[in-house]
């Protein structure tokens, strides 16, 4: 199992920005599809983004525009770049990834999908 440690979360006013990201604890080129959910109190876990080996990209709706996922295989890092962040926005976020199996299309990804998780970060928006 692979080891995923986020950071970068934190304290942010509307409008504001903020970049996460997670470590990976082996090379990049063993992992397929990665992804980062949320999950806001008393709500379920859902995707924010997901991004495949080759780069390809897909996004929840309501971050469309304003977020941008990334990964950088030489430094088996992977990032989201979160602008014009939102209220609702406010969530643990959560970095995912897919070693195990076939590297999977981004329309049929499930949370179960993924076999390795981080801890969290907590990004918290405020006025």
């Amino acid at each position: 199992q692979v080891q995923l440690v986020e950071s970068g979360g934190g304290l942010v006013q509307p409008g504001g920005s903020l970049r996460l990201s997670c470590a990976a604890s082996v090379h990049m080129f063993t992992i397929n599809n990665m992804a980062w959910y949320r999950q806001a109190p008393g709500k379920q876990r859902e995707l924010v983004a997901a991004i495949t080996t080759a780069g390809d990209t897909t996004y929840a709706d309501s971050v469309k525009g304003r977020f941008t996922i990334s990964r950088d295989n030489a430094r088996n890092m992977m990032a989201l770049q979160m602008n014009n962040l939102k209220t609702e926005d406010t969530a643990v976020y959560y970095c995912a990834a897919r070693v195990a199996g076939l590297e999977l299309v981004l329309s049929v990804l499930e949370s179960s999908d993924f076999d390795s998780w981080g801890q969290g970060t907590q990004v918290t928006v405020s006025p």
